[in-house]
């Protein structure tokens, strides 16, 4: 018999997370499919491709978080003893009760970190309450991998620092050919230009702000712009809040929830990738537009400096400035020039550019594990 690999990601469904799962698990196949027996423990067969892996299907843990603790610390410890496998990466954040030669968990999540505002807990409390869920979930366990993953700099930085552990791997998402966004053909069109922001509704995504400078810019006269949003009011109380306060603006269309291929497709006909979210493990949206080399906004925070390197279309500003954010808008729409290059981050290892290199890490196949034994 082969040795097994576990990936584990129950509750993994939708957006950059189930991208991730789909990702790892292909190229876990292709690297080693001839070497290892792979797992998946998934909310649904459905949602994944990739040939030559077992998939578990667990379709009841997502949406209670009883369920959820019920099978990282009670469930999991019965498979990983009947599998018994050579390495069980928790895809989502915990870090479960395992048996396994190799243990290691990829963190996407970083919300723990986001002081949210009593208003805010108010609009949307089980964002609230996902602050406090990860503070304790990231914590449980952790001391007991071999191997931490995470997707930047700056978050190994803090989480070494708040969970004393020097075992992080650097592995920012890979973007494949087919997740790829279709390049605009010919010069820019006419009519207003376009700002793009892709974005699910919270409060740490400070779309706010965005439609806040919009608003000055229309007091001022200024329409020679149009903000794209992926915002419908029916998502949650806080969208329903946004909407409300701002449906009065006339330069912002409301795209509501559009899938992933639509996103795609207005990377190319968008002129410029508006980003002002306060917080993020790696901004695939970052990512997905620097590839075709147009105009960015970002936040001037680590994670947008960091996901933004080697690009020489950025422009950064202060996330907590709409009048500063106008004032950019408005050069941006104007044609003038505002973005610049933006140097590459220089990663310390240990550091993965892709999947392959990351199992090479993990497995120990490849000289720069820095694993504790």
């Amino acid at each position: 018999m082969k040795p097994r690999i576990v990936l584990s990601g129950v509750n993994l469904r939708e957006s950059g997370t189930l991208v991730i799962f789909r990702e790892a698990l292909a190229s876990l196949e292709r690297e080693y499919g001839d070497r290892f027996d792979i797992v998946a423990l998934v909310k649904s067969r459905e949602l994944f491709d990739t040939p030559g892996v077992t998939y578990i299907e667990f379709p009841h843990i997502v949406g209670s978080w009883l369920a959820r603790l019920r099978f990282e610390y009670w469930s999991a410890q019965a498979i990983s003893a009947q599998l018994k496998p050579k390495l069980w990466l928790s895809l989502h954040e915990t870090t479960p009760s395992v048996r396994a030669d190799i243990r290691a968990v990829y963190c996407h999540n970083v919300s723990e970190f986001y002081r949210i505002t009593p208003s805010e807990f108010l609009l949307d409390w089980r964002f609230g309450m996902f602050t406090l869920f990860f503070r304790l979930v990231h914590r449980i366990n952790i001391h007991k991998n071999q191997f931490v993953i995470v997707q930047g700099d700056w978050i190994r930085k803090i989480f070494e620092s708040s969970y004393g552990i020097s075992n992080v791997i650097v592995a920012p998402p890979e973007l494949t050919v087919s997740e790829a966004p279709r390049e605009a053909s010919g010069p820019r069109r006419e009519g207003p230009y376009r700002f793009f922001y892709p974005f699910v509704p919270r409060p740490y995504k400070n779309v706010e702000l965005c439609l806040e400078a919009v608003r000055t810019l229309e007091r001022d006269g200024v329409n020679n712009f149009e903000l794209w949003l992926t915002l419908d009011c029916h998502t949650n109380k806080y969208a329903a809040h946004v909407a409300k306060k701002y449906s009065d603006l006339r330069c912002v269309r409301w795209l509501g929830i559009i899938p992933r291929e639509s996103v795609m497709e207005l990377y190319g006909d968008a002129d410029c990738l508006l980003f002002p979210s306060h917080l993020e493990a790696a901004a695939l949206p970052i990512t997905e537009f620097k590839g075709l080399g147009k105009p960015m906004l970002l936040a001037d925070l680590p994670y947008a400096r960091e996901c933004a390197g080697g690009h020489a279309q950025t422009c950064f500003f202060d996330p907590t400035d709409a009048q500063q954010l106008a004032l950019l808008m408005k050069r941006a729409a104007n044609g003038e020039k505002i973005f610049h290059d933006v140097p590459r981050t220089v990663y310390a290892e240990p550091y993965a550019r892709n999947w392959a290199e990351l199992w090479g890490i993990v497995l120990g196949l490849d000289k720069r594990a820095t694993g504790p034994e």
